[in-house]
């Protein structure tokens, strides 16, 4: 596995080494000695999968109380996956970094907790599958908006269009009404 920090340096892309011939490959995706060497000591406890179809965002999501540390990748399909330092007194608070992950690439995203998580489906559909640090925590939910001018993200949204939401998401806070880490 290949460990690269980005611009963010604590958040890390994951590209593993693959194994294939005619009949198909074969891919490590995670090693727990690995992974705590190049992005810390952590333990998963939880796996979420979820299907979103074309145009579809979800996110930007945090937790407080229960932040999560999410080790991110898409399985089938691509998305483009971002992650926003929320914690206030870090040199990179309210800066973003994003990432297209695919099926093709095979690439995994480490965001640690104190970020806001989210991804915006590039393909037909994308299934998309996390580790989680710390179980969901229902009320501990909070939501940053993905077109939030202090943030500027460039999102790749299909034909401009605008992306389809959750309710919760279409209520979300600009960065200057969030609550911090």
């Amino acid at each position: 596995m290949e460990y690269q920090p980005l611009a963010i340096p604590d958040v890390v892309l994951l590209t593993p080494k693959v194994f294939g011939d005619e009949r198909g490959f074969f891919m490590e995706t995670f090693r727990q000695s690995e992974f705590e060497q190049h992005c810390g000591k952590v333990q998963f406890v939880q796996d979420n999968h979820s299907k979103s179809k074309q145009g579809i965002l979800r996110g930007l999501h945090y937790q407080l109380e229960k932040p999560q540390g999410k080790l991110v990748r898409v399985t089938r399909g691509e998305v483009f996956d971002v992650a926003v330092d929320m914690r206030k007194h870090s040199p990179t608070f309210g800066h973003w970094v994003g990432v297209l992950l695919s099926e093709h690439n095979k690439q995994m995203l480490w965001v640690p907790p104190g970020f806001a998580h989210g991804f915006y489906v590039t393909s037909e559909e994308a299934e998309f599958q996390y580790k989680c640090t710390d179980y969901y925590k229902p009320g501990d939910e909070y939501s940053l908006a993905w077109n939030d001018d202090s943030l500027a993200i460039n999102w790749p949204l299909i034909a401009g269009t605008a992306p389809q939401l959750s309710a919760k998401d279409a209520d979300a806070l600009t960065l200057g009404q969030c609550p911090t880490f």
